[in-house]
């Protein structure tokens, strides 16, 4: 079981949705710490209805990240935690901080990576006309949105931007999750960029195709 810190600067619904996971034995996680840098994100009141601790490390006027990531660092030593999930999380990362949880930092983003890096990937990818994007999760590296995939969903892009980007957000839902207790399972590992994720150890089924949108590798229910 993996001791987990979420950090995310929005709405946390991505947040609530590992919550969401756990309960309903989905994910194997102890949910020790949400951070936020954002002292009006809604992340906060989300948290406080599953009880659980929240910690607010305010980023406005930090200039130096490094210096930033250091405070934050410093308030997650108290909770014990070895892997963190940035579901929101409006931040580049600094070395200071991968150096803190080497190898243990996931993110989401919502378009299929390497297309689309930034915070605006949906409407990027909206605007620019593709006819399929998605969302990535990724282990973190120095470089933004470049880490190695751990997994991906094809999203067709349909309807308005409200409408599509409700889709990439439920499918996100599912996708951080899964990544999560591949972790917690201990059947992640790299050769380079690539994640390979070992087979299980107990049955499961697999779905690879939900709500006409594809997810490689395939998602695990246990049976």
């Amino acid at each position: 079981m993996i001791r987990l810190a979420i950090l995310a600067s929005g709405n946390g619904t991505n947040a609530e949705a590992i919550l969401e996971a756990v309960r309903d034995g989905r994910l194997d996680a102890d949910v020790r710490v949400i951070l936020t840098n954002r002292p009006e994100a809604g992340v906060i009141e989300r948290a406080r209805r599953w009880s659980i601790p929240v910690e607010t490390v305010p980023s406005k006027g930090h200039k130096d990240r490094a210096e930033y990531d250091s405070l934050v660092v410093g308030a997650l030593s108290h909770y014990n935690v070895d892997t963190i999930a940035l579901a929101g999380w409006m931040r580049i990362l600094s070395q200071v901080f991968l150096d803190a949880f080497p190898n243990r930092i996931i993110n989401l983003h919502p378009a299929i990576l390497p297309s689309f890096k930034g915070g605006a990937g949906i409407k990027d990818a909206y605007e620019y006309g593709v006819r399929i994007s998605g969302c990535s999760v990724h282990l973190v590296c120095p470089e933004l949105d470049n880490g190695p995939l751990i997994i991906q969903a094809a999203v067709p892009v349909r309807g308005t931007l409200d409408e599509f980007e409700a889709q990439i957000h439920r499918i996100e839902h599912r996708i951080l999750p899964q990544a999560l207790q591949w972790f917690s399972e201990g059947r992640i590992t790299t050769d380079g960029r690539k994640v390979i994720v070992a087979e299980p150890t107990h049955p499961v089924r697999r779905t690879d195709y939900i709500e006409g949108c594809l997810v490689s590798p395939a998602l695990e229910d246990r049976i």
